[in-house]
């Protein structure tokens, strides 16, 4: 199968990217400068230069394919907004690239305000209010009857060399000199080893991407207090309970409960996790 993706130099594209050239798939990326093109040239995929502004380069490349993986998202919180809006824009011409091909288009989205006070399943649809409209844009293209699904990540896709929620969390305790939760800790996280996720993408495609939603899940909820726990831990510092204040910008992740079954996806696709749980990955050196 030839394979597009978006993100493909990225945190998860990349383990993606690894996973579909391992399995037998031809893989074209979308990648930002010479040096990431290179790397992905060094796989033997092929390199395609571009951002998710170049309309006409998405367009081009997903035209071409048999399938689509789209990974990329500007994760600067200052300007999420602008960032989730250029993320739909860049579903929408993905989708309008793949209409009345039969072709499949993954896209990626997460667990925030999916649910609250219980797991997270498949079934669920987001909050609208929802600032990220990933998978507004999945729904919008289904709806054009392109075959569509959605890839939901956990909060925390860890693994050494991981700079998201975790490496943020270690940088703010570094910084403020305490390991902080908010109120009593119990909102829980889900968690994911970043190779084991990859392995969720490939084999959607490779089963026809018949559902919505997929769930690349493998700890349902981990107390937040506990995650806060290893890292004062580690860092030899305090941990204790802040106000949302304490977290600026992060608050609103640092307090949400984003804990998710994946029991339907775990079945459709025979998917078993095998990397390390979240708390004893996050325990390792290399974290910090």
């Amino acid at each position: 199968m030839d394979v597009f993706i978006t993100g493909a130099s990225g945190w998860v594209g990349s383990a993606v990217v690894r996973d579909l050239l391992t399995a037998g798939h031809r893989v074209s990326g979308l990648v930002r400068s010479d040096d990431k093109a290179a790397e992905l040239t060094a796989l033997g995929a092929q390199a395609i230069r571009g951002t998710l502004d170049d309309h006409d380069v998405l367009r081009k490349a997903a035209s071409a394919a048999d399938a689509v993986i789209h990974t990329a998202f500007n994760h600067d919180f200052s300007k999420f907004a602008e960032n989730a809006e250029q993320d739909r824009r860049a579903i929408e011409v993905l989708g309008s690239a793949l209409e009345g091909s039969n072709c499949p288009l993954l896209v990626t989205s997460g667990l925030a305000r999916l649910a609250q006070g219980r797991l997270a399943t498949e079934s669920d649809v987001p909050d609208p209010a929802m600032p990220r409209k990933s998978e507004a844009g999945a729904r919008a293209v289904a709806e054009r009857g392109v075959r569509v699904g959605v890839i939901r990540l956990a909060p925390s896709v860890h693994g050494l060399g991981d700079h998201g929620f975790i490496p943020m969390l270690i940088g703010m305790a570094r910084a403020k000199g305490i390991s902080a939760y908010i109120d009593e800790g119990t909102n829980r996280w889900a968690g994911v080893y970043r190779l084991d996720a990859a392995r969720v993408y490939r084999l959607a495609l490779e089963q026809g991407v018949t559902e919505p939603a997929y769930h690349a899940v493998a700890d349902e909820g981990v107390p937040f207090k506990q995650i806060a726990a290893v890292i004062g831990r580690r860092l030899g510092l305090p941990v204790e309970s802040r106000p949302r204040e304490h977290f600026g910008g992060f608050a609103n992740f640092a307090g949400a409960d984003m804990c998710a079954s994946s029991e339907r996806t775990r079945t459709l696709l025979g998917w078993t996790p095998t990397g390390p749980d979240l708390l004893t990955d996050i325990d390792q050196p290399g974290y910090y």
